[in-house]
């Protein structure tokens, strides 16, 4: 790699489009600087054109869409630049356009959820000082653990990632779902420490930092700590635990019977010390047999111990629980309000629903006030959503000694007062609400939002070579093949949005491929790209779904196309919820039907199955490097 992530220098332009305002550095831990559409449209001809009105490929010129982001801003830079069979993209625009934002608005002294929009699951969040770090998973997304910093808990800065060099994470053939799950922060005496699972490689472990921005320590491994979802406590008295999700201590009574683990961490050897004991098993009420107690933190307010966790799954039964002890080891007492968040109770056709809600982590504030972030989804219908699971923002009541979130009928607002912070200046990378974000690659480092599939066996991206592009070098990795293919990546943070892209390639042999990629995992995906059909450069869009065709992609959409003048050619993909539409452009602007409200259905976790969310990115592919 050519350096950390959170050191990107790439200077990127941003149109901020909703109202945003960002966290300042640290100075006690300053960082370092709408339905179905309908049956899936037949195959366009390899190298003809085919039917009008989105239904086929575009031999001739269809309006302009007007709605995406790029193509029409302007001349591409450089265009006598002869292309190449690595392909060269002089820019990435990405546009968010979600209704609910039409419907919602904040205003001064509110903010809007959810704070980190799109594929940002499973927060931790700790304080040092007036400085806010919060930490998501990244599964099989490298580089891991993207590490945010705020100064009033609404708007954030992304520092870069804490699992940002291949010494520290090898996701070497892990499905996109397996990789790292749940990770947790925490500040104790000078240091951070981020604690982590490496589902489908070595289990447990945590890393280390003087400064949130890194460098981070290579993995410090917890061999004795089975199970997922580990947590550190820093006790007052000097001592140190660890809180986990693990297997119950006999036998497993029903599917998904866990338990949660305590252990006492050394901090001076950096090791597990004396024995594990289960401090809850199955969950609030083990004759109701809950499901997946986990994701677990430990709190200590007025003397009393608070354990808080996630029950009920991942999905829309999702919920947060909590429970107290006079000790650290228990036993612990459940809340009889318990959940104190959830939405599984309410009504899933309401307007605008935030579902799934649960994995929440606590952050008290300088005067007292509690604050929770926690996950959620946006579905677009039913359980359907693309985005992931996202991070949401509620502040924590305190009800006859106990901390609750939501209760009743409450629902997750979109709106909401802010915290008792001073307000900040908007960041350079928008985070929530509707926006557009644009990438001139004009700097030698990618921004810290893009990412890689698994982690890079060699440097096959270059922002040098050609300043003001980024080359993407083909290589015989492809898609649909758990490698490190040449896909370089954006999450998706609205179901309703647009992306779009100028690039420069000419394919020289059959096989020969590179273009734009809807991304869901390695079985789900749409590509829209340049390839040889017959020996003559294409326009095609490419979807593979899952265990339809014999699992193969199928090629859903062509048409020909003219690439001898040399220019760069526009590629736009367009989301609006439950369908997509895939276009192109000879001239800015001059867009091109390829083919319309496809099936977006099939990018929805439910339908794709996992723990992620779609990204939006440019591949490259060869047979012959």
């Amino acid at each position: 790699m050519a350096g950390r992530s959170h050191q990107r220098a790439a200077r990127v332009t941003f149109v901020l489009l909703a109202l945003l305002m960002s966290a300042c550095t640290s100075e006690d831990a300053r960082p370092g600087t709408s339905g179905d559409q309908g049956p899936e449209p037949g195959t366009g001809g390899g190298g003809g054109t085919g039917p009008d009105s989105g239904t086929g490929g575009g031999g001739g010129t269809g309006p302009d869409s007007g709605t995406g982001g790029g193509g029409g801003t302007g001349p591409d830079p450089d265009t006598s630049m002869a292309p190449s069979k690595n392909p060269q993209f002089s820019w990435f625009e990405y546009e968010g356009k979600d209704p609910v934002y039409q419907e919602f608005t904040a205003g001064e002294g509110e903010y809007l959820n959810p704070i980190l929009a799109g594929f940002y699951p499973d927060p931790s969040i700790c304080r040092v000082g007036e400085d806010y770090y919060l930490v998501n998973s990244s599964f099989s997304y490298f580089p891991g653990v993207p590490i945010f910093h705020s100064r009033d808990l609404v708007h954030w800065t992304q520092l870069g990632h804490v699992l940002d060099r291949p010494s520290q994470l090898d996701l070497d053939s892990q499905a996109i779902s397996e990789g790292i799950f749940a990770p947790a922060i925490r500040y104790h005496d000078g240091v951070f420490y981020m604690v982590t699972t490496l589902v489908g490689g070595g289990g447990n472990f945590f890393v280390t930092a003087t400064d949130p921005a890194g460098p981070w320590s290579d993995p410090i491994w917890l061999n004795s700590v089975d199970g997922i979802d580990p947590s550190f406590f820093f006790d007052d008295n000097g001592k140190a635990y660890v809180v986990n999700n693990g297997p119950p201590a006999g036998v497993s009574l029903y599917d998904g019977h866990r338990a949660l683990w305590i252990q006492e961490f050394d901090v001076a050897t950096q090791k597990m010390v004396g024995p594990r004991s289960v401090i809850v098993d199955g969950g609030v009420d083990i004759s109701k047999e809950p499901i997946w107690i986990e994701g677990p933190h430990i709190f200590k307010v007025d003397g009393t111990y608070y354990l808080i966790a996630a029950e009920g799954g991942t999905g829309d039964q999702h919920s947060e629980v909590v429970f107290r002890s006079a000790s650290v080891t228990g036993p612990y007492e459940p809340y009889a309000g318990n959940p104190i968040l959830t939405q599984r109770h309410l009504d899933r056709n309401r307007p605008f629903p935030v579902t799934s809600t649960g994995h929440a982590d606590f952050v008290q504030l300088p005067n007292g006030d509690w604050w929770s972030v926690f996950l959620g989804t946006r579905p677009y219908e039913g359980d359907l959503y693309n985005t992931g699971r996202e991070t949401f923002l509620m502040p924590v009541r305190w009800v006859d000694g106990w901390p609750v979130i939501t209760a009743g009928m409450e629902t997750v607002p979109y709106v909401h007062d802010t915290p008792a912070l001073p307000p900040q200046p908007a960041p350079a990378i928008p985070m929530s609400g509707n926006f557009t974000y644009r990438d001139e690659f004009e700097g030698d480092e990618l921004a810290p939002t893009w990412n890689f599939i698994r982690t890079p066996v060699e440097q096959w991206h270059d922002l040098t070579a050609s300043p003001g592009w980024l080359t993407l070098r083909a290589r015989p990795a492809h898609l649909g093949q758990r490698e490190q293919p040449s896909f370089v990546g954006r999450r998706q943070q609205h179901g309703w949005a647009s992306a779009s892209t100028a690039m420069k390639y000419l394919p020289s042999a059959p096989g020969d491929a590179a273009g734009l990629v809807a991304f869901q995992n390695d079985d789900f995906y749409y590509f829209l790209g340049v390839t040889l059909a017959d020996g003559e450069p294409v326009i095609q869009l490419e979807k593979k779904a899952g265990s339809s065709a014999n699992g193969e992609p199928q090629v859903i959409a062509s048409a020909p196309l003219d690439l001898s003048a040399g220019a760069p050619i526009h590629l736009k993909i367009e989301a609006q919820g439950a369908a997509y539409s895939f276009s192109y452009a000879r001239e800015p602007g001059a867009w091109v039907s390829l083919l319309e409200e496809v099936d977006g259905k099939t990018l929805s976790t439910q339908q794709a199955g996992g723990f992620v969310g779609t990204y939006i990115g440019l591949y490259a592919y060869t047979e012959q490097p």
